[in-house]
């Protein structure tokens, strides 16, 4: 049976793949635009991506790990946001964790000059929740092989949500 790692290499992954039909030699990055402001407001600095036809402030990928290791190490954890961080090509601000007692738990959050990644975890359960927000040119599907090599969950479920989507 795949793994999910090697699903997301496929471009097959549980449903977390970026929502762009890859042409032969194409970019993964998004175009980022001025927005869909009235004309003459074309220097606008807000970093809504342009991506298939569609503008918005950024994609939200909400990220279920099961059966997944290594949940209470809270240096780990940080190590592993610091890697998705720099792969998805963001700029890190900050990193804030908290570890839990008696079970070990971590939660926290990265925060990014493009949003944030933020983790939740329960180790006595082998379950992790993430929230990876970016907007502008970073590319947040490139953190899922990152946390899937760090904590070689046994299943993966990632949802994808484009945030502030304009109507055109």
């Amino acid at each position: 049976m795949a793994t999910s790692a090697s699903l997301f290499q496929l471009g097959m992954d549980l449903g977390c793949a970026p929502r762009k039909a890859q042409a032969e030699g194409s970019s993964d990055r998004n175009t980022v635009t001025a927005g869909p402001w009235p004309a003459g407001d074309e220097d606008r600095k807000d970093h809504f991506v342009t991506r298939d036809g569609k503008v918005f402030a950024g994609t939200h990928l909400i990220v279920d790990l099961w059966d997944a290791e290594r949940l209470d190490d809270i240096e780990h954890v940080r190590r592993t946001l610091v890697e998705a961080v720099e792969v998805a090509g963001a700029t890190l601000l900050h990193i804030h964790l908290h570890h839990f007692t008696p079970n070990g738990g971590v939660s926290g959050v990265a925060v990014l000059a493009e949003s944030h990644i933020s983790i939740h975890t329960w180790p006595e359960r082998g379950y992790a929740a993430l929230d990876i927000f970016m907007c502008g040119d970073a590319r947040p599907h490139a953190a899922i092989p990152v946390l899937e090599r760090a904590f070689s969950p046994g299943g993966v479920r990632c949802d994808e949500l484009l945030r502030g989507e304009t109507a055109d």
